[in-house]
């Protein structure tokens, strides 16, 4: 089980649904809040993170931006995105960067099985 989780949406309610489901995986977990993908950079840089759970809409760069950039910087970081977006291109990007990809609303058994991998 990761030990510290950033949550990365720029919706504030996206972001408490996901801190509660989580937070009942995994009750003892660190769970650090990013609005965008820069704040998810800085974050990343402070913080030993382990899994990332990443919106794919975000002001500024997209999901997938960020977990390129994730990747490049920490290849074996364990990021899912978290998406209403369900276009097959987006999940065959994330697909090849290595990231998880699952659909909104969240769903407690993906997200245990994402942070228990």
């Amino acid at each position: 089980m990761h030990n510290t989780i950033l949550i990365v949406d720029d919706s504030k309610v996206s972001r408490m649904i996901i801190k509660k489901i989580v937070s009942e995986i995994a009750p003892d977990a660190t769970l650090i809040e990013a609005a965008n993908g820069d704040e998810a950079l800085e974050k990343l840089a402070a913080d030993p993170i382990e899994a990332i759970i990443v919106d794919y809409h975000m002001p500024g760069m997209n999901g997938l931006e960020l977990a390129e950039k994730l990747k490049e910087l920490k290849p074996a970081l364990a990021i899912t995105m978290l998406t209403a977006n369900i276009q097959k291109e987006i999940n065959e990007r994330a697909d090849a960067l290595g990231v998880g990809y699952l659909t909104k609303p969240p769903k407690k058994n993906e997200l245990q099985e994402f942070l228990e991998g």
